[in-house]
């Protein structure tokens, strides 16, 4: 088998999400974006739906395949409809888009009317973040305005930018909390959602109506909060042993070998797989698209563990666990064990 290997366990997925619910102690949306961080996102939904309030993913067409693997349950679209058709999309496949601003909000009234549908939304409220969301001061008047046109929202949330930054928390907390009971004048029955990982565990106050959380979900927590929860990573990635034989010439893959060796073999895993070519893997820097090279042999075909840690990963090549994930999983044959 030439593909990358990750082999993720469900049974740590489902014990991170019950520690996850238990320290929220209230409703749940798992965050599956971006193939649930590299895990498979038709398949961890499935396994979590059960447990959770509903899901969130990035775009349209990922809600869209959730559907159609079975998924029944509310999944939230956290970017803003950019055309017409995707908020046809949306309304037709039973997905909840988010209004970030008055044009978003416009589009979707435009849709609603083109296409018949009636429409439903969550307000994203712009605390501090600065990428999406409508700033506080406009809340009223959004709502007013998706009230006059029929739009429902049917929830409002907004996202911490440093949970671990008492000050900037609370800064964040306080324009939410106004805001949210705004929405809830207009639209009494919508969920108030804030925390994502790092404001589950910066405290319960936080917590509102639901949570969001994805990273935990799959191991690892954010920065600032590493041992406040005993998450467990999910995925371990195995790679191929693709050549083994003689060290011959001068140059070790794209680059010439600083030394002699007796004995290489080359990794059926590369760039190509989301591992950073800068990064060092094995013993030699060395990483070509589609393979690289480490010292010794070893039996042709033969399958070695090559991450079981992507904190640790991360951090060696000068990324976050979140982009490591991401890109490790687009690539690989996922296994459920």
């Amino acid at each position: 088998m030439q593909s990358t290997l990750a082999v993720i366990s469900l049974n740590t997925i489902l014990r991170n999400t019950a520690l996850v619910k238990e320290r929220a102690k209230t409703e749940l949306y798992a965050v599956v974006k971006d193939d649930a961080y590299g895990h498979g996102a038709e398949k961890i939904a499935l396994l979590l739906e059960p447990m959770v309030r509903g899901f969130a993913v990035a775009t349209v067409k990922e809600g869209a395949a959730l559907r159609v693997a079975g998924i029944t349950k509310e999944i939230l679209i956290l970017t803003p409809c950019l055309h017409e058709e995707e908020a046809l999309s949306a309304s037709a496949y039973g997905l909840t888009p988010s209004v970030t601003s008055l044009a978003a909000l416009r589009l979707l009234e435009r849709a609603a009317e083109r296409f018949g549908f009636s429409p439903t939304a969550q307000l994203k409220i712009n605390t501090g973040m600065n990428r999406y969301g409508v700033r506080p001061e406009r809340t009223g008047a959004i709502c007013r305005e998706a009230a006059e046109a029929g739009v429902l929202f049917t929830g409002v949330f907004s996202h911490f930018y440093a949970p671990e930054n008492e000050a900037a928390r609370e800064e964040q907390f306080r324009l939410f909390s106004a805001a949210s009971g705004i929405v809830q004048s207009y639209f009494p029955a919508a969920v108030r959602h804030l925390s994502a990982t790092g404001g589950i565990l910066a405290g319960s106050k936080y917590n509102f109506d639901a949570v969001r959380c994805g990273i935990a979900l799959y191991g690892y927590l954010p920065e600032g909060f590493e041992g406040k929860l005993a998450v467990r990573p999910a995925m371990k990635l195995y790679a191929a042993i693709s050549q083994s034989g003689v060290f011959t010439g001068g140059g070790v893959c794209y680059h010439a070998a600083g030394r002699r060796y007796q004995n290489l073999s080359a990794v059926r895993l590369g760039y190509g797989d989301g591992f950073p070519r800068s990064g060092k893997i094995g013993n030699e820097n060395a990483l070509c698209m589609d393979a690289f090279v480490k010292r010794g042999r070893a039996p042709f075909g033969a399958r070695r563990l090559i991450l079981s840690d992507a904190a640790e990963f991360a951090k060696k090549h000068g990324t976050i666990v979140y982009e490591a994930l991401v890109n490790i999983g687009k690539r690989a044959e996922k296994i459920y064990v």
